[in-house]
């Protein structure tokens, strides 16, 4: 890794598929999924190492390093760029790399204004990721410039043959109805849009004045699924050779979506929804779903 290559691609601004590596096992997983989904998007691929460099007082000149830190973070963020080229020996497209300085999370937002996707683990060293979910895949969702896949701790992920993606009427919902669409026709799987109908029993719980039964249940599932033909519709004008799907299935947003993660091989969710809880930055059930996700989840910016 030499310093022409690690600059060559400074300026781009097509970065294609974005992925964020620290060495850990998890960021080799994320590396393995961003160079499939390159090579699915026909997009280049490029590999982002963010490294810092401390503060540092030194009381007198006998106590300073022989190297210059700066120097020193740079090679051995080199090092771990040079261990990712390993890793995609075998990718046929076109890859760039890079060492950037600062915050992981910040060098990875910046640089998503110029991606189509970001890739990350959803833990790693500390460098990239580090909590039950990673300090990265929890802050990077909610102020990505693009959409970013974030990938499972997990051996095994899903293979089934659909892209799920949940909608709930708003904005954001039906950009990531599309974004969805334009994923699953890249990878040939079918696309199921749902759309959670919550419990009568959660709606009690904040408006007990509210008379819930099965029929006035009945009749907003049937309201949902005709809003849904609609969307069938026109994501199916857009995307002609694509199968799509709709259902409203009835319980815990959450929850629900957690399930489809054990099957899809990529459930589609936006940052916000309807609501002033869905109003933060990361709506409640993104947020709720990244955190406990079995599978590979992509979160789309509004």
């Amino acid at each position: 890794m030499t310093a022409e290559n690690r600059s060559a691609d400074q300026t781009s601004t097509n970065l294609g598929i974005l992925v964020g590596y620290d060495g850990s096992e998890l960021a080799a997983r994320a590396l393995e999924y961003g160079a499939a989904e390159a090579t699915r998007r026909k997009a280049p691929l490029t590999v982002v190492a963010a490294y810092t460099v401390p503060a540092m007082i030194y009381p007198n000149i006998a106590s300073m390093p022989e190297e210059n830190e700066e120097e020193a973070a740079l090679r051995a963020v080199e090092k771990r760029l040079g261990e990712a080229a390993g890793l995609l020996r075998d990718h046929a497209g076109k890859v760039s790399y890079r060492a950037d300085q600062g915050d992981a999370a910040g060098v990875l937002r910046d640089l998503s204004a110029h991606a189509r996707t970001v890739v990350v683990g959803a833990r790693g060293r500390g460098g990239f990721m580090g909590r039950i979910l990673g300090s990265v895949s929890t802050a990077l969702p909610a102020h990505s410039h693009c959409p970013t896949i974030v990938v499972p701790d997990h051996r095994t992920e899903p293979d089934g043959a659909r892209v799920v993606v949940a909608v709930d009427g708003s904005d954001a919902g039906r950009l990531a109805m599309f974004t969805a669409a334009e994923v699953a026709n890249s990878r040939s799987a079918a696309l199921d849009i749902v759309s959670v109908l919550p419990a009568g029993d959660e709606w009690l719980y904040w408006y007990p004045e509210l008379e819930l039964s099965a029929e006035v249940s009945g009749r907003r599932k049937k309201q949902l699924e005709t809003a849904l033909e609609a969307e069938v519709a026109a994501v199916a004008q857009q995307f002609p050779d694509l199968p799509v799907s709709a259902e409203v299935p009835i319980g815990d947003p959450v929850e629900e979506l957690l399930e489809a993660t054990k099957t899809a091989q990529l459930t589609v969710l936006g940052t916000r929804g309807r609501g002033a809880v869905r109003s933060a930055l990361l709506g409640s059930v993104s947020r709720g779903v990244l955190h406990h996700a079995d599978g590979p989840v992509m979160v789309v910016p509004s």
